[in-house]
């Protein structure tokens, strides 16, 4: 993980000023969090979510605990509680972690991260162009339209 953060430095005061700017404009919550905690775990269980159709929820569910309620989704208790919430079976979210079903799915998702230079998230790629970080809905439709993306 340092690898990935090596070369940036980053000014968290105004990194947080801006997000709490473009989360108030998007209507996203956003609490005042503390600490960061890992997300591995968190992750993996996304990944299996999006075989059982919840991926959409479930990724919402962590979001909001993380961002907006400040909870430790590092934390099996956590966890499952968003996997219950989300009418996912509990059992087996607990088996999904217990056995790392999900690692290399995720291993690879950080590879191709690295690969490409992304380090921060959002990142938007098409072609050989990004945009990084939480942008106006404007700055995403204007990149999208600009790399030749089609309105449906």
């Amino acid at each position: 993980m340092k690898e990935v953060y090596a070369a940036r430095i980053i000014d968290m005061s105004k990194a947080m000023v801006r997000l709490k700017k473009v989360a108030e404009e998007l209507g996203l919550p956003l609490g005042e969090r503390k600490k960061t905690y890992n997300s591995r775990r968190a992750q993996e269980l996304g990944k299996w979510a999006e075989t059982e159709g919840k991926g959409d929820a479930f990724h919402d569910a962590v979001f909001r605990a993380y961002f907006a309620d400040g909870k430790n989704i590092a934390k099996i208790g956590v966890l499952t509680g968003l996997v219950n919430a989300v009418g996912l079976p509990e059992k087996e979210a607990r088996k999904v972690m217990k056995q790392g079903t999900f690692k290399e799915a995720v291993d690879s998702d950080w590879e191709l991260a690295y690969q490409l230079g992304i380090s921060s998230v959002p990142t938007f790629v098409v072609d050989d162009e990004a945009v990084v970080g939480a942008q106006p809905y404007e700055v995403l439709e204007k990149f999208l339209l600009d790399k030749g993306v089609k309105r449906k």
